[in-house]
């Protein structure tokens, strides 16, 4: 099963998710904003994934939250952060064969889906 998480209006999402149709790889599309985030999800992404490439520091929330909020930013508080702010989280998230990765380069999607082409 494949999902790619982010929101419908990022290109990098769109990018993904052009990428996964014209290969007829199937997947489902998990919008942060329709259909949410809990706990359990963003733990996932921050577990395998790690703090530093779970968290878009170069995204307009970052550069909106107060300097304790991007001081004092540890797992627990990221958990936090990304439940009320979703935008907070890189795009794409892709969930393949119970695995994440963030971001989207055609290589890399090539290189994860190597097996199905």
């Amino acid at each position: 099963m494949t999902t790619v998480y982010g929101i419908k209006n990022c290109d990098s999402v769109k990018k993904a998710q052009q990428y996964l149709t014209q290969r007829d790889q199937a997947f489902t599309f998990h919008d942060f904003r329709t259909d949410g985030l809990d706990e359990t999800l963003v733990r996932c992404f921050l577990d395998q994934l790690g703090l530093d490439k779970v968290i878009n520091k170069r995204s307009t929330t970052w550069k909106q939250l107060d300097e304790h909020s991007k001081t004092h930013l540890n797992q627990d508080s990221a958990i936090a952060l990304c439940l009320e702010h979703p935008t907070l989280i890189k795009r794409p998230v892709l969930e393949h064969n119970g695995q994440y990765f963030i971001g989207f380069k055609a290589d890399d999607y090539a290189a994860i889906f190597a097996h199905a082409l």
